[in-house]
């Protein structure tokens, strides 16, 4: 509708160039005034557009960015369905990481973890952006009680652990298995593999995955992974 409107105004343009150049008047070059140039030309229009669409393109969602049609695995049942639900897929796109974890109920024990480890305002920075592998309330009960308790005590070691699952970037599940590996904020390396909705990280296996939060990509997962040692 635009471009017909566009050709109408200069047919009309043109017609009215015809007209004034025959009732004109010479200057003293000879020429002839017109309003031709006045209009705008196609060309021009077509330029402005394409600027507007190279500003769309800057806009889209950047790699890694999900949404909850992209979940998977068969844990994202236990999610609850209520969207009003802060814990809810649809609670969490609009929490921080680290807020939408401490409303997953399969999440506590992970959330009191890093509440413990003062890594709260770190994860829920705004300007950064990460791929959280959030072990289950019950991959953190498969450590025991002794030393569970032992690692929650020791903020060091348990800053340590928890960074090991954070990686400073925003990956789905189809970059992360095309990385293969990702470095992670402690600094050590994770293994990645599998295809499809089977995927596995280091020895962890990822119960559901591509949960959308606020600033990151969250894959829960059924293994608390330990990083190397020194």
């Amino acid at each position: 509708m635009r471009v017909t409107k566009k050709i109408a105004v200069l047919s009309a343009a043109s017609a009215l160039a015809l007209v004034m150049s025959a009732c004109g008047t010479d200057d003293e070059n000879g020429t002839t005034d017109t309003v031709q140039d006045a209009v705008p030309t196609m060309e021009d229009d077509t330029t402005m557009e394409d600027d507007t669409t190279m500003e769309d393109d800057d806009m889209a969602m950047g790699d890694g960015v999900t949404t909850v049609d992209d979940v998977f695995g068969e844990a994202c049942g236990a999610v609850p369905t209520d969207p009003s639900d802060p814990g809810s897929l649809d609670g969490m796109v609009a929490d921080p990481v680290a807020t939408a974890a401490s409303n997953n109920p399969l999440l506590q024990t992970l959330a009191t973890a890093v509440d413990e480890a003062g890594l709260v305002d770190t994860l829920n920075d705004p300007n950064a952006e990460y791929t959280v592998f959030a072990p289950t309330d019950d991959a953190f009960d498969a450590l025991g009680e002794e030393t569970l308790n032992e690692v929650l005590a020791d903020q060091e070691q348990l800053t340590s652990i928890l960074t090991y699952h954070v990686v400073p970037e925003r990956h789905d599940r189809d970059a992360i298995l095309e990385a293969g590996e990702l470095e992670t904020i402690q600094g050590e390396t994770i293994t990645i593999s599998g295809s499809g909705d089977d995927v596995t990280v280091n020895d962890a296996t990822v119960l559901c995955g591509n949960i959308p939060t606020a600033n990151a990509t969250v894959f829960v997962i059924d293994t608390v992974m330990l990083p190397p040692e020194e």
